[in-house]
C-alpha cells in the first residue's frame, strides 16, 4: 500500500470541507492504524491539524500515549505544533511530501528538531517525488479561496 497516496486521499477530503488540504496517516507494522485530515474549519478548532487528528486516533486505538513503533506520512511538512506533538507521541519516522517555507516546523521557521534539548527526535524523511502533487493541491485550494473573496 502506498501510504502517501492514502494521505493525499485525506487531503482531498479536507479540501471538500473547506479546510487546507493536508492529510496524514499513521502506520504500524506496515498497516495504517489511524488517518487524519485537517478539520480546523469544519470543527472551528485551530488545533485540529491532520497530524493531531491522526495522533489522537492512533493513541485511542492502541490505548497508549507513545507511538514509538509507528511512522507518520503527511502531505506537507508539519508545522511547529504538529512536529512537537509528533515528538511528544514519540513517533519513529516522519515522512512528508513538500516543505512548507511559511509554516513548516522542521525545515523552515522553528526547525524544532535542531534543538539538542528536544526530548524525542524522530527520523525525518522528505519524499520529494510527492512535492509537486502536494504543491498543486495547495495552489488549487488557495486559488479557489482567493476567487471567493
Amino acid at each position: 500500500m502506498n501510504f502517501m497516496n492514502q494521505a493525499f486521499i485525506l487531503a482531498k477530503r479536507a479540501f471538500e470541507h473547506d479546510d487546507v488540504p493536508i492529510g496524514a496517516v499513521i502506520v504500524r507494522d506496515g498497516k495504517i492504524i489511524a488517518r487524519g485530515e485537517n478539520r480546523v474549519q469544519k470543527s472551528k478548532n485551530p488545533t485540529l491539524h491532520a497530524e493531531i487528528v491522526a495522533i489522537n486516533k492512533a493513541c485511542k486505538k492502541l490505548g497508549q500515549k507513545f507511538l514509538d513503533d509507528c511512522d507518520i506520512y503527511v502531505t506537507l511538512e508539519p508545522c511547529s505544533m504538529c512536529a512537537t506533538a509528533i515528538s511528544f507521541a514519540r513517533i519513529k519516522n516522519i515522512y512528508f511530501a513538500a516543505t512548507d517555507e511559511k509554516g513548516g516546523g522542521i525545515t523552515a521557521n522553528a526547525k524544532i528538531f535542531e534543538n539538542d534539548k528536544h526530548l524525542w527526535r524522530p527520523n525525518i524523511i522528505q519524499m520529494p517525488e510527492y512535492a509537486e502533487q502536494s504543491a498543486n493541491v495547495l495552489r488549487e485550494f488557495f486559488a479557489i479561496r482567493r476567487n471567493k473573496g
